[in-house]
This record gives structure tokens, sequence and C-alpha cells, in this order.
């Protein structure tokens, strides 16, 4: 009786470990997929000349779409919600990359915030998976991060203070590169199991680090 019940434990515990590399496999193959797709997209608001208001249109037909994209995400529809969410977002960018572009030192700046988005994604989702860490007791303190953060983004928009804007650029850096921690390791642990919310989590945590990484390279090396 006891081998049976010592049995029944291990194959449970195989059946979670395979469940949880199913959905780390998909969510970093659609990641990889959105990703691309946001790129060319973006692009393609580039080519066009998109300018602020349509792209803020994107940004907020994206964020509609992304109740879509949760509500839709245990079904096939949930892969054509989160490419058009994904769409739209890097369409969204397109007059931010435009303009960095056009500084002189522009495409090395441009190049240098996607090399380090890269660097900071792989290492620490690659510490995450190497560790196999539970990370979750971060979320709170990063929850709160992200809403003082966007609180003092808000308040920027009418302060118009520059080096408030850098400060806040810095602090979405740090917090998320600490939600790449804490999504990578919900997959992991189990905490998420649908591998659609779990690409959204991290293509928004890898969208807001390159943007905001790209303003700081900016600010401090766009007069180079």
């Amino acid at each position: 009786m006891q081998n049976r019940q010592t049995l029944n434990i291990q194959t449970a515990g195989m059946d979670s470990v395979l469940s949880t590399n199913k959905v780390l496999k998909n969510t970093y193959i659609l990641l990889s997929m959105t990703l691309i797709f946001s790129a060319v997209t973006a692009g393609m608001s580039m080519a066009m000349g998109l300018g602020q208001g349509a792209a803020l249109v994107c940004m907020i037909a994206a964020f509609i779409l992304l109740f879509v994209v949760n509500k839709t995400a245990d079904s096939s529809k949930g892969i054509v919600a989160i490419f058009a969410f994904t769409g739209l977002l890097g369409a969204s960018i397109g007059p931010m990359l435009t303009y960095y572009l056009a500084m002189p030192n522009g495409g090395s700046l441009v190049m240098q915030a996607l090399g380090g988005t890269a660097i900071v994604f792989f290492g620490l989702s690659g510490y995450a998976l190497t560790t196999k860490k539970d990370f979750s007791y971060m979320g709170g303190f990063l929850f709160v991060g992200l809403i003082v953060a966007v609180v003092a983004s808000l308040a920027n928009i009418f302060l118009q203070i520059p080096a408030l804007q850098l400060a806040i650029s810095g602090a979405m850096v740090l917090v998320m590169s600490g939600l790449i921690l804490f999504d990578t390791s919900r997959i992991i642990n189990g905490g998420e199991t649908n591998y659609i919310r779990a690409t959204v989590a991290l293509y928004l945590d890898i969208y807001n680090l390159f943007i905001h990484m790209l303003h700081l390279l900016g600010a401090f090396g766009g007069d180079d």
C-alpha cells in the first residue's frame, strides 16, 4: 500500500514537471513570435510615418485588447488576440523609435537598448531556470513599485521635470527586471499554467524594459 502511494506521488510529480516544461516551451515559442511580429509592426509604423496621436490610439486599443486576451486565453481565439495586442503595441512605439533614430547616434542607442534588454532578459530568466527559486515573495513589492512609477509618470505629464522622468525610467528598469524573475518563477513553479497569459506577462516586461532603457540611454548618450 505504501509503495503504491509512493508511486502515485512520484507519478504526480513527473506529470507536474512535464506540464511545467510544456508551458515554458510554449511560452518561449509564442513570446519569440510575438516579439518578431511587434518588430514588424513597429517597422511598418515607422515607414508609414505614424504620428503620436495615432500611436496613442494604438496603445489604448492594445490595452483594451488585453482584456480580450485574458478572457480568451484558454481557447484558440487567445492566439489571435495576443498577436493583435502585441502588433498594436509594436506599432505604438514607431514614433518613439523614429525620434531616437533621428539622433546623430540614434541607431547605436536603439541597438544598445535592444542588446541591454536581451542581456537582462536572458540573464535573469536563465538564473530563474537554473536555480528554480520561488520569487513569488517579490510580487507585493514589485506591484507597489509599479504603481508608484505609473502615478509618478502621470504626474510628470503635467510637471515636465526631466530629472523625475529619468528617475521613473530607472525605477521601471529595476521593476521590470524583478518582474522577469517573478514571472519566470511563476511558470517554473506552477503558478502560471496558461502559456498565453505567461507570454503576455513576459512580453510586457520586455516591452517596458526596452522602452525605459532606451529613454535612459537617450538621456545620457543622445548628444554623442
